[in-house]
């Protein structure tokens, strides 16, 4: 059996890492196309017109962002791989296992 804590964090930072990817994504996605297809690159706004910008600022800000998702997504794997080879569960001592799993012989001779 294994560790359950890291089992738990490692569900959750994968999670995590596609809800953001997914919420986020959106955002930098069109940084590499913009460069590859057109040449120059241009940082929208709602309230103004597009400005054009270097195309390396945007690429840098996309790579930190899938960066970021990747060493979520990655740590969670690596939490995911120690909770199922942990073995924290089996190190209880015979003593402290308490629940339906302990012998009732053990309680009744100490009486």
């Amino acid at each position: 059996m294994g560790d359950m804590r890291f089992t738990m964090i490692g569900i959750a930072l994968i999670f995590v890492g596609f809800i953001i990817l997914g919420v986020f994504g959106h955002n930098y996605q069109a940084a590499t196309l913009e460069s590859n297809e057109f040449g120059t690159c241009y940082e929208y706004s709602d309230k103004k017109a597009p400005v054009e910008i270097k195309c390396s600022f945007k690429i840098f800000n996309q790579t930190l962002f899938f960066a970021l998702i990747i060493g979520f997504i990655g740590a969670g794997i690596i939490a995911l791989v120690k909770g199922v080879r942990g073995n924290w569960d089996n190190k209880v001592k015979p003593e402290d296992i308490v629940g339906p799993g302990r012998r009732e012989n053990e309680d009744s001779e100490k009486d």
